[in-house]
């Protein structure tokens, strides 16, 4: 059967890829489709084929899920900020833990996750939980300033002042700031012409503190604000305003904050607690943006790592400080290691606010600083425990060994992408650690993003059993063993919604010491270079090999 581009078709949803959009088949053929859930009967529009699977548009509902809720949010369709709102909330936290559990066995090659694995912890609101807003400023069809978010994948603005997973504040503070630039003629910036003066309006809320910041992001300076004083005079009348500043971004970039800092009104930073430890967060600042499920999340991390007060503890990815300064309150001593340098100065600052001095951070690459410390003392360089928090892309394999060497008692591993978390563990988990716990937790409401915290601990010599096997009953190259290249890409396809081609499949089954057709690999001419498959193929490729028993 021939799928058509702009074509329409029934379809029924029977899966949710990695993102949160559902997944229904004209066929065999599968389709991405956006604001769609198990169960719904949808009408649905061919936007892109692809050979083997293609993305549709929702067009009209037929027969909805029993799951499917109205979503709070009028945009919630249009903008690109919550793809799951119209999903029931603990339908939200099964597809996490799936998701989850599913990148550990199929990419990691873990087992008998259910014992291991507890349900995502949820939030008790699900809704309003954000303490930091980056609105875009422009102007609508009509020439009207407007603020909002972008639609998926654009520069397009949704208009939008009431968020429903942002702080409440912002209801009132947008309406201030617009009614200030259309009073004094201020434009919003625009960014195919580099013109312009307001390019984002970005707010920070202390929820313990209740202390409030806004700052306008600038094509300019503050100099280039007339009549500022109109601007801090109502913005102070909203209670809790402790910090009014400007950043200068004058740059032709995506990026949306540039890096000087300037004071309108009040304090360049504002407080929050995360438990019973204080942080000053300015604009440049990373800090969760959820601050009650951070505390679950670091209580967790901080659970596991089953502190007595005598372990030394290094941080990797520390940030702010955040989850060292949580560890420093059980541990004799914790080492962060940050490559940003004003987070790293954050870092001290954190630490001396709260009195805090078993803690030393250092600026630089985890990848290079503690490779590097532990060559210059390896004789007396140690860790209990070593705490990792990496950005989506995971750790370094430098990294990695470098904590198999230090030997560590326990590696508490914190996450917020289930793929490489997967691919790290399956490294780990082959040089000498066991995953000992598993725990999802929900920092982002009606998205399909994900945390989780994981446990992991040396394999001790009476964790392994020895058993007497037949070598002739496991024939590995065996018929019922091997799986075609054609099968191979489909299963990829299916579970990771890639396209690999028979050269990268040759590629990694060399890799992996499987013999393949003498001519597979070779290039087309002589002077031709080879593609070498990427990273994240490569692992997609290795994890359909251990699903089929190959390796």
């Amino acid at each position: 059967m021939e799928i058509k581009k702009n074509q329409e078709y029934e379809v029924e949803i029977e899966d949710f890829g990695s993102d949160g959009s559902g997944i229904g088949k004209i066929g065999t053929f599968p389709l991405f489709i956006k604001d769609t859930v198990i169960g719904d009967k949808v009408s649905v529009k061919v936007i892109k084929v692809k050979k083997n699977y293609g993305y549709g548009r929702m067009m009209k509902l037929l027969v909805p899920s029993p799951d499917r809720v109205p979503a709070l949010c009028s945009v919630a369709r249009q903008c690109g900020g919550c793809t799951l709102q119209h999903l029931n909330y603990e339908k939200q936290l099964e597809y996490k833990y799936q998701k989850v559990k599913n990148c550990l066995m199929r990419i990691g090659g873990l087992k008998d996750i259910e014992e291991k694995m507890k349900m995502t912890l949820g939030m008790e609101e699900p809704f309003y939980y954000r303490n930091k807003a980056q609105y875009p400023v422009g102007k609508n069809k009509e020439g009207q300033i407007v603020t909002g978010f972008y639609a998926g994948r654009t520069h397009s603005i949704v208009e939008n002042d009431h968020c429903c997973i942002q702080a409440k504040e912002n209801d009132v503070i947008l309406p201030v700031i617009k009614a200030y630039m259309k009073k004094n003629h201020i434009e919003p910036y625009d960014e195919k012409n580099h013109r312009g003066l307001v390019r984002h309006i970005l707010t920070r809320v202390g929820f313990t503190t209740g202390e409030i910041m806004v700052c306008l992001v600038l094509n300019g300076s503050k100099k280039d604000l007339p009549n500022p004083n109109e601007l801090i005079d109502a913005l102070t009348k909203i209670k809790g305003m402790t910090s009014i500043v400007v950043n200068q971004n004058r740059e032709k970039t995506n990026k949306i904050l540039g890096k000087k800092i300037e004071t309108l009104w009040g304090q360049d930073y504002i407080e929050d607690y995360i438990g019973n430890v204080k942080y000053q967060i300015g604009p440049l600042s990373f800090y969760q943006v959820n601050p009650t499920q951070t505390k679950v999340l670091y209580g967790k991390a901080l659970d596991f790592a089953g502190l007595t007060g005598n372990e030394i503890v290094w941080d990797l990815y520390c940030g702010i400080g955040t989850i060292s300064l949580f560890l420093a309150q059980k541990a004799k001593q914790v080492y962060g290691v940050e490559i940003v340098p004003e987070a790293i100065e954050d870092a001290r600052k954190n630490a001396a606010i709260n009195g805090i001095e078993n803690v030393e951070f250092f600026v630089g690459k985890a990848e290079e600083v503690l490779p590097e410390k532990y060559k210059e003392s390896r004789e007396t360089m140690s860790a209990d425990v070593i705490v990792v928090d990496p950005p989506r892309k995971g750790c370094e394999e430098s990294l990695l060994d470098t904590i198999v060497k230090m030997s560590p008692e326990k590696v508490v591993y914190v996450s917020c992408d289930p793929a490489t978390l997967a691919r790290d563990l399956k490294y780990l988990c082959g040089n000498g650690y066991d995953v000992k716990k598993i725990q999802p937790v929900d920092m982002f409401g009606m998205s399909g993003h994900v945390e989780t915290v994981v446990l992991l601990s040396q394999q001790k010599p009476d964790d392994t059993i020895e058993i007497d096997l037949d070598l002739d009953e496991l024939d590995a190259t065996s018929a019922e063993l091997k799986a075609t290249y054609q099968e191979i890409k489909d299963y990829v396809l299916k579970e990771f919604g890639l396209k690999v081609s028979n050269l990268y499949i040759s590629q990694i089954k060399r890799k992996c010491g499987i013999e393949v057709g003498e001519n597979y690999n070779l290039p087309k001419s002589e002077n031709s270079k080879v593609p070498q498959c990427p990273k994240e193929k490569e692992d997609a490729i290795r994890a359909a090999l251990k699903y089929f028993a190959m390796i």
